[in-house]
């Protein structure tokens, strides 16, 4: 007969596979296997899933299933969330042909549990600038640089953004100057 398991061991149980997972994705970081780090992070990041009481919200009226969690529990679960988020970001900078879209997305979850995460300030302002949209870039890339200074790649693309948008300034000058004479 199988024994019943209380949520609560279920619930440290997932937590404790998570970890496991974001351990081997940063040990496939650390040895620059990329890809196979992005799925370990897919793994932690799925075995706490639905324990996020942001989520839950969304899925419990829809049958999804409720646990309580400790305030030690919910902070290890949005610290995994937000480790694995900002290394899958670090990953997908890395890769070959670099997804910005999703650099994006990932940074901007990490953004919203840490507002003043000078890692995902960086990647965010790194991906808005690959995807052109260069005034939430300098956004970004301001407050990182306000965060680390010293930084040399802050400071990259921090200038590459400020000279973009620089020339995109000139370029619509001109344009007006033509219309309106």
């Amino acid at each position: 007969m199988a024994e019943k398991v209380s949520s609560e061991e279920t619930v440290e149980c997932r937590i404790q596979k998570a970890l496991a997972f974001k351990a081997e994705g940063n040990r496939c970081y650390k040895d620059k296997c990329f890809r196979e780090a992005i799925g370990k992070y897919h793994r932690a990041l799925l075995q706490v899933k639905d324990l996020d009481a942001d989520a839950l919200a969304l899925v419990q009226p829809y049958g999804g299933k409720m646990f309580k969690l400790s305030q030690e529990q919910t902070d290890l679960v949005h610290s995994i969330q937000t480790d694995c988020y900002n290394n899958l970001s670090a990953c997908l900078l890395q890769m070959e042909e670099v997804n910005y879209e999703r650099v994006k997305e990932y940074s901007l979850k990490v953004l919203q549990m840490q507002p003043e995460n000078a890692k995902a300030l960086y990647r965010a302002g790194v991906a808005f600038h690959h995807l052109g949209d260069y005034d939430q870039a300098l956004h970004f890339l301001t407050k990182a640089a306000k965060k680390q200074p010293s930084d040399a790649n802050v400071k990259k693309y921090l200038q590459q953004t400020e000279s973009k948008l620089g020339s995109y300034y000139q370029r619509e000058k001109k344009m007006y100057k033509g219309m309106f004479g």
